[in-house]
């Protein structure tokens, strides 16, 4: 444990690196086509859909789909499926 001590404070520091200073990577770095994620669901709409703040992000707009589908048809939880598949995949 006290091995990346010894190398950052007794030898050669060029080989590590600094703990305080933590590397920047522009943010398309690996993907160019990627693209800034925006919210579509508004404040409203998820107040109205009463979402906990924890779900309140990027895919609340798929969630508030997959909880309407769940209260229309509600004996057939599986009837609800895709909506939970467009869901999971957007939190992935």
């Amino acid at each position: 444990m006290g091995g990346l001590l010894v190398r950052r404070y007794v030898g050669d520091t060029s080989k590590e690196p600094d703990p305080l200073n933590f590397p920047t990577f522009p943010p398309d770095y690996g993907l160019p086509e990627r693209k800034e994620s925006e919210m579509v669901a508004t404040q409203l709409e998820m107040m109205d859909a009463q979402l906990r703040l924890q779900l309140r992000d990027y895919c609340a707009h798929y969630l508030i789909r997959l909880l309407k589908c769940k209260r229309d048809n509600f004996p057939n939880i599986l009837a609800s499926k895709h909506e939970r598949h467009e869901w999971e995949y957007c939190k992935h």
